[in-house]
């Protein structure tokens, strides 16, 4: 376990099924908190990959409401990895857990999204974003467990 992460041999592979989620958002700029509860489904996608569907209630200021995204995990370029798209096939990373950590940029408009993906062990993944631009000053933080 380098670093105390869990090396990954194959990240479609280790995703599949359902995960609880829970995540932290801190706005940095603004001093706001939130958080959201909710569960992911890594289901097979036709033709390879995953689809990535979490749902639950994200909470701001007080306030609730439901939440959900979705994604595609296809097969990455190199065996074992993944390329992460939006639902409507844009790209968003790549994801290689192959040493159990992996970090990977996304920019979105004028802002840049940094991401740390970090394995504990088989039933236990965190992803870490910081959003960095002139629209948005953020830290989000969620932790993945496997359910069943």
């Amino acid at each position: 376990m380098p670093g105390g992460w869990w090396p990954v041999e194959d990240v479609l592979t280790h995703l599949a099924g359902r995960w609880r989620v829970e995540r932290t958002v801190r706005d940095l700029a603004g001093g706001g908190e939130g958080h959201f509860r909710g569960t992911t489904l890594f289901s097979p996608l036709d033709g390879g990959g995953l689809l990535h569907q979490e749902s639950g209630t994200f909470t701001w200021q007080g306030v609730s409401r439901p939440a959900e995204r979705t994604l595609r995990f296809l097969p990455g370029r190199a065996p074992g990895t993944a390329d992460v798209r939006f639902a409507d096939g844009r790209p968003f990373h790549d994801l290689d857990l192959t040493e159990g950590r992996h970090t990977a940029g996304h920019p979105c408009s004028a802002d840049l999204y940094r991401g740390e993906f970090t394995v504990r062990d088989a039933d236990h993944w965190r992803t870490v974003w910081r959003v960095g631009g002139p629209a948005k000053d953020l830290l989000l933080t969620t932790d993945y467990t496997r359910v069943g």
